[in-house]
């Protein structure tokens, strides 16, 4: 019996070649990701610190705002 050219045996093979694919093609989203996170996280830390806010005086501790 010669199997080789059997329907089944072709719609296996192609699904198995399906599942690797998208096993590889997710491992490459991933790194991707990793690497934006990577970066994203080094634009942030370069950013300047806040200056501190007025804790003693008068001028600087309130926001008077009129809608």
């Amino acid at each position: 019996m010669d199997i080789a050219n059997s329907t089944s045996v072709n719609v296996a093979s192609r699904y198995a070649q399906a599942d690797t694919a998208d096993a590889v093609n997710l491992l490459v989203l991933r790194k991707a990701i990793d690497v934006q996170a990577a970066g994203a996280l080094a634009l942030l830390s370069a950013l300047p610190q806040q200056p501190a806010l007025a804790t003693e005086g008068s001028l600087g501790r309130h926001v008077n705002t009129y809608a």
